[in-house]
């Protein structure tokens, strides 16, 4: 019977190794003399190679070769780091991830495009090593090899390991290629003939390999197998106190060290020296205890520092299972909701102490399930470099790119939907933006440009800011642009600051020409519908011939908040609690004094606000006195008037189809204790809606 292969581990880990290829490969452009980096880059290729090769993917395997050929040469100082070599690898790079795609139902990978590639590695080896290579070599990058050392390797594969598609003796042969190796096979797993499932590994190494190679070589040949099997690596030889050196391990002590017998399986079977000593009167018995004291002290230390070292392990989880794990948490932060309001209805003591211990337990569950889904956004950061790269190459700029706060972790599917409107603004820095060198050199400005992405966390948002030192907005430009393109009317008055969110407006764009780049118009207009679509918000701050930043406010995470909850006309709505602000009353004086407008004095300061009521078209009387929740909006103050504020609620976001009549000013819904359901407001479409009413209402008068 034939055994399914599974290689969803071999593309998810070749994916990875692809992208830390392409950091590789930008950070030895910079540094091309750097051999721990074009060592990181031949072992990725190495890798690649070999576990294609044994999963299956031939292609794959046949191609990677030819580049991990000509970085051997770099590696051994025969083949100098060019931009030319690079640039063939980074398109090998991209060759390599299009098979992968192919395999997963993608197009098919060009191999015309592969064999382009090929024929230019290979042209830049010399044919024929002269004799002089050497001392060339010498003089240019010298390489001073380690001195071989002994690692003994565990692999210990789970019995499930060939269903995977893998053979470990592949694995076990490619060590070989490392250095010499001594393999001992441990078969005492093995069940009688009757039990034996030739589909199952009962079978263990122990590879004691010497090497110049260090420990990372080796776990990079078991790096798509490290889920399925145990791995244990350790120096044999490490460097130790000359006295120590001289006298070798007894048997005794190597089988305890090494796990295989326990201390005190080894006290019984032998009989202790200290007793000996005791009974021939040769040292007290109180000598003995101390010498054994300081002994096992030493030991406990070691085995201390021993754990202290240890890496904690990961397990690799498909995303599906945990967007099923945080709707579950969210169906019992719903539920526990719904206790705790039945506890307090019936005033039951012992039922209200069950309620609140639950509520303890859902809170800390809901925080750790949602840390899990909490990534670093330094992977998308390092996406952006081989972009900036090939687009300021091809537009004939210099450009460098720096990043900070690339340890800021965000919600994963956050991070998923921030890829491409990334992009579509670093593009518009590098096309409308930096200027080229000739006109920079003429402006006073360094020759190579900057732009600097940077994230940073504030309070439960965080902040992502794409800077660039280029030429900056004209305000006047854009507001005659807005004007020809139908976008303003000519009579508006804006701000420099609103003049410059006119960039975000459907259709709207300054290029002269289109290109392959820019000029369509639909790029960061795609931008805000998608920074909206995340409920976050967008702002652009520039200066005339300085330079331009554009900030995108995210929330942390898209699928439990917390909110304000309030109600109008015993219906419920929640508003984002990081918006807010402030509550204060709406008394029938203070309308009076407001002349019929929607405006409130908050201590000395006008704040506009927005009656629900009015804007969803609700039946029911005002009460006497309104509340009006005042919220920062795009960074201004706005305020919402509602019948009541209920108080702070836990908010587990429901998604909400197409058949509301206001579902643009409504980014999701959520489930009371009591089966209500409270709509969750979109405060920013909220007030840009009422704007766009308020402009046509008095341009029509």
């Amino acid at each position: 019977m034939a055994v399914e292969i599974d290689t969803s581990a071999f593309t998810e880990e070749a994916y990875e190794l692809l992208s830390e290829l392409e950091d590789s490969l930008l950070e030895l452009e910079e540094t091309p003399t750097d051999m721990e980096l074009i060592g990181r880059v031949f072992r990725a290729m190495h890798t690649i190679k070999g576990s294609g090769a044994m999963f299956g993917f031939d292609e794959v395997a046949k191609f990677t070769h030819e580049v991990e050929t000509v970085f051997d040469k770099a590696r051994s100082g025969t083949l100098p780091v060019t931009k030319a070599l690079i640039d063939l690898t980074l398109a090998a790079r991209d060759q390599i991830r299009t098979i992968l795609d192919a395999s997963r139902g993608g197009p098919p990978a060009d191999q015309d495009n592969a064999n382009r590639i090929i024929a230019g590695l290979r042209g830049l080896t010399p044919q024929k090593e002269s004799a002089a290579a050497p001392v060339a070599v010498q003089a240019v990058a010298p390489v001073v090899p380690e001195g071989p050392h002994v690692y003994r390797v565990r692999f210990e594969p789970r019995p499930e390991i060939f269903s995977s598609g893998t053979n470990p003796l592949l694995l076990i042969n490619e060590m070989r290629d490392l250095g010499h190796c001594r393999v001992i096979a441990i078969t005492n797993a093995f069940p009688s003939l009757e039990e034996l499932d030739p589909e199952r590994c009962y079978t263990s190494w122990e590879i004691f390999l010497t090497t110049t190679e260090g420990e990372n070589a080796i776990r990079d040949i078991f790096i798509f197998v490290e889920d399925d099997c145990t791995l244990n690596i350790r120096l044999l030889d490490r460097e130790e106190e000359p006295d120590e050196m001289a006298q070798p391990k007894k048997l005794g002590e190597i089988l305890v060290e090494r796990g295989d017998i326990s201390a005190e399986a080894l006290d019984k079977a032998l009989t202790p020296l200290g007793d000996r000593l005791v009974t021939s009167g040769v040292v007290p018995a109180d000598k003995v205890r101390a010498a054994l004291t300081e002994q096992r002290v030493v030991q406990e230390q070691r085995q201390q520092q021993g754990k202290a070292a240890e890496v904690d392990a990961v397990v690799r989880v498909p995303s599906t299972k945990l967007d099923k794990l945080v709707n579950l948490v969210g169906e019992m932060v719903t539920v526990q909701a719904r206790l705790n309001q039945i506890a307090t209805q019936f005033s039951n003591q012992h039922l209200q102490l069950v309620a609140e211990e639950i509520e303890h337990l859902t809170a800390e569950l809901r925080d750790n399930t949602m840390s899990i889904r909490m990534l670093a956004i330094g992977s998308t950061f390092n996406k952006f470099k081989r972009l900036v790269r090939d687009l300021s190459t091809e537009l004939g700029k210099q450009i460098e790119l720096t990043t900070s706060g690339a340890d800021t972790e965000l919600d994963k599917t956050v991070i998923d939907q921030l890829n491409d409107p990334l992009v579509h603004i670093i593009r518009n820095s590098i096309d409308h933006g930096i200027e080229k060198p000739d006109v920079r050199q003429a402006t006073g400005k360094p020759l190579v440009g900057q732009i600097h992405l940077s994230a940073v966390h504030s309070g439960t948002s965080v902040l992502i800011q794409v800077r660039d030192d280029g030429k900056g907005l004209d305000p006047q430009l854009l507001r005659r642009k807005a004007v020809e393109k139908g976008v303003l009317s000519p009579d508006a008055v804006l701000s420099d600051h609103e003049a410059y969110q006119l960039i975000f407006a459907a259709g709207f764009s300054t290029a002269e020409k289109i290109t392959n780049v820019s000029g369509r118009g639909v790029g960061m207009d795609v931008v805000r519908k998608s920074i909206e679509g995340l409920r976050g918000s967008i702002d652009t701050q520039s200066e005339l011939g300085k330079g331009t930043s554009i900030t995108l406010k995210l929330p942390l995470t898209l699928a439990i908040i917390e909110g304000l909850l309030v109600s109008v006309n015993q219906n419920y709505f929640v508003v984002p609690l990081a918006a807010v602000e402030e509550c204060v009353e709406l008394a029938p004086k203070d309308i009076a004094n407001s002349h019929g407008r929607r405006i409130v004095n908050v201590r000395g300061e006008i704040v506009p606000f927005i009656r629900i009521r009015e804007r969803f078209d609700m039946s029911g009387e005002r009460p006497t006195i309104e509340q009006i929740v005042i919220a920062n909006v795009d960074g201004k103050r706005v305020g919402f008037g509602v019948d009541s504020v209920v108080g702070q609620h836990q908010t587990v976001i429901k998604n909400l189809g197409n058949s509301f009549e206001y579902s643009d000013e409504f980014s999701g819904a959520t489930i009371l204790g009591d089966g209500t359901v409270a709509l969750l407001l979109d405060l920013a479409r909220m007030v840009r809606y009422v704007e766009i009413q308020e402009s046509k209402e008095t341009g029509g008068s």
